[in-house]
């Protein structure tokens, strides 16, 4: 648990298993940053208690909650509103009061995403091509904050093609969007290609062409441990210069909901560097297991 000042103001985490979260860490550090009175505290709830027990934090004065897996899905029924970017990706990861009393859903997922290429990295979506690896949860969450920066185009790969196309379908009026199965991925280098897929935390990558890799290509994956994943060691071992791990958008995404629910957006920076130096000290399996 995580307290600064009056702990009227509860906050916390819900998921199963929840007990190696992050989130903890990061918000108690940004409240301490802001100045900000509340707790945060881990909530593990099986999915048969997630509804009512949520709904029972609510009614006792909770404020508002971050939502991780499997509960994702599940929060969209919580919520009295959903935000536009909560119903585009399906999915719920952050549950928040209102000043009339309803309960706000909002997937903050891929603000988070955004803010760390564009803000932390400098990364240009205008006008580029990015490759998006994986069609599930992960990816649909983070498809329309990218296709609102305008790129030429994302491709979708899933080893399943149908469900890479079902996904490009279900945002094709906000820009230009295919879904291919990875044998299919044409059009040689992508200048941007981000890993959506679980792959990673099992020590798979996913069965991608070398020519998607340019000398220019930025490798993005959202998963992140002590060192590069196997994803990005593949990438670099192909060429790629520039291999990011997910760490800045675990982070982002935490202060997206930070803001929703306090008014004020902390600074990430400091953070971010508290949440390397921290894992720099844990084994690769203990990572893996804080999400």
């Amino acid at each position: 648990m995580t307290d600064l000042g009056d702990v009227n103001d509860r906050y916390g985490v819900v998921g199963h298993p929840v007990a190696h979260s992050w989130s903890p860490f990061i918000h108690g550090l940004f409240a301490r940053e802001t100045g900000q009175a509340m707790s945060y505290r881990l909530y593990d709830f099986t999915p048969e208690e997630f509804m009512p027990r949520v709904r029972e934090f609510f009614a006792q004065g909770g404020r508002g909650l971050n939502v991780t897996l499997p509960h994702k899905i599940d929060a969209v029924d919580v919520a009295d509103d959903l935000t536009t970017r909560a119903a585009h990706a399906g999915a719920v990861n952050t549950l928040a009061v209102q000043k009339e009393g309803q309960v706000l859903g909002d997937n903050t997922d891929g603000a988070g995403l955004v803010r760390d290429l564009c803000d932390n990295l400098g990364v240009v979506i205008i006008h580029r091509r990015i490759l998006m690896v994986g069609a599930g949860g992960a990816a649909r969450g983070v498809l329309a904050p990218l296709l609102a920066l305008g790129p030429t185009e994302i491709v979708i790969a899933n080893r399943t093609a149908e469900r890479a196309q079902s996904l490009a379908t279900s945002f094709g009026k906000m820009g230009t969007v295919q879904g291919v199965g990875f044998r299919y991925i044409g059009g040689g280098s992508f200048d941007l290609i981000i890993n959506a897929t679980s792959a990673s935390l099992s020590g798979g990558i996913p069965p991608l062409p070398p020519t998607v890799i340019g000398a220019e290509t930025v490798c993005y994956d959202m998963a992140y441990g002590k060192s590069d994943t196997p994803f990005l060691q593949w990438a670099r071992e192909l060429g790629c210069t520039q291999t990011v791990q997910g760490w800045g958008m675990l982070v982002e995404q935490a202060a997206e909901s930070f803001r929703i629910w306090r008014g004020i957006r902390p600074s990430t920076v400091p953070v971010l560097a508290a949440l390397k130096e921290r894992a720099s000290t844990m084994s690769t399996a203990e990572i893996r297991g804080l999400r």
